[in-house]
């Protein structure tokens, strides 16, 4: 997950000034803080995706205020973002005043990926926090997803490439295995479970072990696993640009798959991913 906090204040005469009016002009409400960035993002950032407010995110903006990590206030007020950004603005008076300071931080508060906003202000001072939202996979649509990572897995296997310092050739595609499906789901949900990333099971089991434990007769086994992506593209591409992911994606040998992930929100990760691969003592088993 990305996370990047900023601290805004404005210029000391500027500062003198709003002091002179605070009396007269109300706290801004969180309404009027989301319409001010937002017509900052747009008419300073170009930016026209309207950032919607989240009650999470406003808990988060509170923790910031008292001095909690930017990470440690998303765990503790149950917000899962994908990447988020916080800013503190001091001297703020109304949202004009926001509007300028925020127009000024478009490197960080203009990114169209950012959609979801929580604020909270102690005086003059003013805590935000935007987020892009992490949306996991659809447990319904599993199926589906499982065929897009075999058919973008085939499609890296098509082409020699290099991973890491090691050049591989073009390899033959992989067919889809229910058994090592069953062995990837089991992980993943162990995973998911326990909140960890590892090839060891909590059980102290290895891939081999839970290819044989499925009933899969195997001659080679290997295993990918990933977490945080949210999409077969980019649990793909995440894998391929790691040199040990890659080698076992690209391994001519392999010749049966099977892929599962498997969501919780309470944890870091997220989304715990597994992609077995194997080459079967016999070739007579079901394939799709």
């Amino acid at each position: 997950m990305i996370e990047r906090t900023v601290r805004l204040r404005v210029s000391p005469g500027f500062l003198s000034f709003a002091l002179l009016l605070v009396a007269l002009v109300p706290t801004p409400s969180l309404a009027d803080v989301a319409a001010a960035i937002n017509k900052a993002r747009a008419q300073d950032c170009g930016v026209r995706t309207a950032l919607r407010e989240n009650p999470r995110l406003g808990e988060v903006a509170r923790l910031l205020s008292r001095g909690t990590a930017l990470s440690g206030a998303e765990r503790l007020a149950g917000y899962h973002a994908s990447s988020t950004v916080s800013v503190q603005l001091s001297g703020v008076t109304d949202d004009r005043s926001i509007e300028e300071m925020a127009g000024r931080l478009c490197a960080q508060l203009g990114a169209a990926r950012l959609r979801e906003l929580g604020a909270y202000q102690r005086g003059q001072d003013l805590w935000v926090a935007l987020a892009e939202p992490f949306t996991p996979p659809d447990p319904r649509a599993a199926a589906a997803i499982g065929r897009r990572v075999l058919e973008l897995t085939n499609l890296a296997r098509s082409q020699a490439r290099t991973c890491g310092a090691t050049w591989f050739p073009a390899a033959p595609a992989l067919t889809f295995d229910p058994l090592l499906e069953h062995a990837a789901i089991q992980h993943s949900q162990d995973m998911a479970k326990h909140g960890y990333l590892d090839h060891s099971g909590s059980d102290g089991s290895t891939p081999a072990d839970r290819v044989t434990q499925v009933g899969y007769a195997w001659r080679q086994v290997g295993e990918n696993v990933a977490s945080g992506d949210t999409t077969a593209d980019e649990v793909v591409a995440s894998w391929l640009m790691s040199p040990h992911h890659c080698e076992n994606m690209m391994r001519a040998g392999y010749r049966q798959m099977g892929v599962a992930f498997s969501v919780n929100l309470d944890t870091e990760g997220g989304v715990y991913w597994t992609q077995v691969f194997a080459s079967p003592t016999s070739q007579t088993r079901s394939e799709r």
